[in-house]
């Protein structure tokens, strides 16, 4: 309710106070006197020439945001040459690592294979040196054998010649012995 009153007394103070009375080219009809007031203003503004200060100031505005639109659109050129070389080099370096990663899986495959090769070389070898350690173990295995056999055997030829064997015929054989080394020895 309060606010229709508020409403009601606004427009009612604010209606135009009839105050333009008798002929309009008459300086008491206040009409003509803003009228008046209003062309001379008008007047005033053109002599001093205030339209063209603002057309100025529009086109120094115009001007310079120009200016600012150009400068923008030579950073964003320049800021899309910076992005194309960084992107460049990005690539580049991508492709460096790519090559980097893939020569050092194609060294390590290789190392990998000669690895294994040297590891087989390497097994062959002691294998060999195992045979043949095991060829000599057997070959001084036999001679011990041989001469364990042959003393056993002298023995006992010597034990069944000595109970046979009478003075002369030892003797005989004894200047036998020594001429066959003395025919061989010279």
């Amino acid at each position: 309710m309060r606010t229709i009153i508020a409403l009601a007394l606004t427009f009612g103070a604010a209606s135009p106070a009839l105050a333009a009375s008798g002929p309009f080219f008459s300086m008491a009809n206040t009409n003509f006197v803003v009228w008046l007031a209003f062309l001379l203003f008008v007047g005033i503004l053109l002599l001093v020439k205030v339209p063209g200060m603002l057309g100025g100031q529009l086109d120094n505005r115009a001007a310079g945001i120009q200016s600012e639109l150009d400068e923008a659109r030579a950073l964003r050129e320049e800021a899309q040459t910076v992005l194309a070389s960084y992107e460049r080099k990005h690539k580049e370096v991508q492709e460096q690592a790519d090559r980097i990663v893939a020569a050092a899986r194609d060294d390590a495959s290789a190392a990998a294979v000669q690895a294994k090769a040297d590891l087989e070389v390497s097994i062959a070898r002691r294998l060999a040196a195992a045979e043949d350690q095991i060829t000599s173990a057997k070959d001084a295995a036999v001679k011990d054998v041989r001469d364990q056999a042959i003393t056993i055997a002298i023995a006992a030829a010597d034990q069944v010649i000595a109970k046979q064997m009478t003075a002369t015929e030892a003797n005989k054989l004894i200047d036998a012995a020594i001429t066959d080394v003395d025919a061989k020895l010279h």
